[in-house]
């Protein structure tokens, strides 16, 4: 499916892995001259991406055309000029231990993460990835802090991360989705994934990064009746139904695709972002 949208964008938003940099971690050249020319017309890039906000300067270096993050699948609103949290939303301990609780009994051999905030990208008062020793991470972390079972669970987090190597990351979710549906608890937290190899982020309910981008809109006054948003995986549906038009790039989960307006003709190593934005700013 692939449509062309009738008038140039307000706001371009964009996921991060898999969707506007390509798999050596590189925002491509026609992406970057596109999003400098967006930029200079006046219409802002805001990042929405799973990461944290530390992981959030890589991304900057390359493409200073940004000014704001909505990190942790919509779950921390990022200032990235300042350096600032602007709004967190939190699983408190008793919900994280009631979840955790399902996640051993029913995807046994699974590990425990949990992702907090502090004020700031680098707030040195708070241990910001906190992880038990049966956590195998899915992508390089160097932050990890290696803490015991109860300490996982025993202050606020805004992603509560459930790793198994042995289970696709869909296999997890449905898994854990119908533990908490048969508990009683499916109300308590919301379940996605940004990559399919085992690992599954559970959240407050109502928070991806639909509402993430909202919240950002109303605290900034980002105009947001013409908004471009594009993704690659289950943690971006939410979002690109948001926008006025959500663009699933070549390489999208099936799912994202068919949640999308349109289904991008090139994937994140060809430019898969400034192919689309082209249309309006060269």
């Amino acid at each position: 499916m692939t449509r062309t949208t009738p008038d140039p964008p307000d706001l371009i938003v964009s996921d991060v892995d898999g969707t506007l940099i390509d798999d050596r971690n590189i925002v491509r050249p026609l992406t970057v001259r596109s999003v400098v020319a967006a930029s200079q017309r006046g219409v802002p890039l805001v990042l929405a991406t799973g990461r944290p906000p530390r992981w959030i300067h890589e991304i900057t270096s390359q493409l200073p055309a940004s000014s704001f993050a909505v990190c942790a699948n919509g779950a921390i609103v990022y200032d990235i000029a300042a350096d600032r949290v602007l709004h967190s939303a939190t699983l408190e301990p008793d919900v994280l231990r009631k979840i955790a609780a399902l996640a051993h009994e029913h995807l046994p051999g699974a590990g425990l993460a949990a992702e907090r905030v502090g004020r700031s990208a680098h707030d040195s008062a708070t241990a910001p990835f906190v992880a038990t020793s049966g956590y195998q991470h899915a992508w390089l972390n160097p932050d990890h802090l290696e803490v015991g079972d109860d300490e996982i669970l025993d202050q606020s987090a805004v992603k509560l991360l459930v790793r198994h190597t042995g289970m696709t990351s869909d296999a997890m979710m449905t898994t854990l989705s119908a533990a908490m549906v048969a508990a009683g608890m499916d109300e308590l937290a919301a379940i996605t994934y940004s990559t399919n190899n085992g690992l599954i982020e559970v959240a407050r309910p109502g928070v991806n990064k639909a509402s993430g981008l909202s919240t950002l809109a109303e605290m900034v006054g980002l105009g947001t009746e013409r908004v471009i948003a594009f993704g690659d995986m289950p943690n971006d549906i939410e979002m690109l139904r948001w926008a006025r038009h959500g663009v699933a790039v070549l390489n999208a989960h099936d799912a994202t695709k068919a949640a999308a307006d349109e289904v991008g003709a090139y994937d994140n190593n060809h430019d898969a972002v400034g192919q689309v934005l082209e249309r309006w700013f060269d």
